[in-house]
C-alpha cells in the first residue's frame, strides 16, 4: 500500500517510518493517523523486523504538533474522537513486540513529542525542539503526554512543562531523561541505525520479553513485576535462542539466533 502522509522503508530486519508532510512541519491529522495505524499494523505482521525508528521528513520537524487547521474545524464530539484516535495509535507504537526508537530531528511538539514518547527512547539532534504547547491553544496534550510525560521525567518537572507551554532544547531534554543521547544534525539517523543494528543483532525473543517485562513491570509494584520477570525468565530458558546464546558462549562464537519465540 502507498501511503500519502508517511513513507515505509523496511532494510531487512530495521523498519522506518517517516512523517512525511513537510510543508506542515509533518503535523498530525486524521488521515496521517489512518495511515500510520496501518503501517505499524505492516510492522508487527512481518516478522523479519527488530527494530523500528520513527523520525520526520526534512530537517525541521519530527512532527510540529496536531494540524490546527483540521482541529479548529472539530466540534467537542470529533476533538475526542481525534484525541482518542491519536492515544490508540501512540499506544500500538508503545506496545509493538519490537523495540521502536525515535529520531527527533526538528520539532517534537505537541503530538511530536507525544509520538516520541511512545517509542522505547529517543535520539536527537541537537537543534531539536521538545515541549507539549497545547495550554497555550486553551488546550491540554491529547494523545496520552499528560501520562507518559509524568512517568518518563516525574510529575514535577512535567507539571511544569505542561502549565507553562514552555518548549525546552535538546541538552535539557537529555537532562530531564526524555532523551537517551544528542547527536549532531548530519550524523543522527547513522547514530541510530547503528544502535538499531545492534538491537537487531540479539535474540529476538529476549528482546520481546524483556520489553514485555519491563513495561508490564512499571504498571504494578516492584514484587509483581519481579514476579513477572522471574515467569518470563523461565519461559525464555525454554526457547531456541536461549540455547544457541548459551552455547555459542561456551563455544565462544558468535549466536545465530532465528527468533522463533519458545
Amino acid at each position: 500500500m502507498s501511503f500519502e502522509n508517511i513513507i515505509l522503508e523496511v532494510n531487512t530486519s530495521i523498519a522506518t517510518i517517516f512523517f512525511n508532510r513537510p510543508k506542515a512541519l509533518n503535523a498530525l491529522n486524521n488521515a496521517l493517523f489512518d495511515e500510520l495505524d496501518i503501517a505499524l499494523d505492516q510492522v508487527k505482521n512481518n516478522s523479519d523486523i527488530r527494530v523500528l525508528i520513527l523520525t520526520g521528513t526534512g530537517d525541521k520537524a519530527f512532527v510540529a504538533g496536531a494540524d490546527i487547521a483540521e482541529l479548529v474545524k472539530m466540534n467537542p464530539l470529533e476533538g475526542k474522537s481525534f484525541s482518542r484516535k491519536g492515544q490508540k495509535v501512540f499506544s500500538k507504537i508503545e506496545d509493538l513486540p519490537i523495540p521502536a526508537i525515535a529520531a527527533v530531528n526538528g520539532f517534537a511538539l505537541g503530538g511530536g513529542l507525544e509520538a516520541a514518547l511512545g517509542c522505547d527512547f529517543i535520539y536527537a539532534s541537537d537543534k531539536a525542539i521538545f515541549g507539549l504547547p497545547e495550554i497555550t491553544l486553551g488546550l491540554i496534550p491529547g494523545f496520552g503526554g499528560t501520562q507518559r510525560l509524568a512517568r518518563r521525567i516525574g510529575e514535577t518537572l512535567a507539571k511544569e512543562m505542561i502549565f507553562t507551554g514552555k518548549n525546552i532544547d535538546a541538552q535539557k531534554a537529555l537532562e530531564f531523561g526524555i532523551v537517551n543521547k544528542v547527536c549532531e544534525p548530519e550524523s543522527l539517523m547513522q547514530d541510530v541505525l547503528k544502535t538499531a543494528n545492534l538491537i537487531a543483532a540479539r535474540g529476538k525473543v529476549a528482546l520481546r520479553s524483556a520489553k514485555e517485562v519491563i513495561q508490564n513491570g512499571l504498571n504494578t509494584d516492584l514484587e509483581t513485576g519481579c514476579r513477572i520477570e522471574n515467569d518470563t525468565f523461565g519461559l525464555t530458558m525454554a526457547s531456541e535462542d536461549a540455547k544457541e546464546g548459551t552455547h555459542a558462549f561456551l563455544e565462544k562464537r558468535k549466536p545465530v539466533f532465528n527468533g522463533e519465540r519458545y
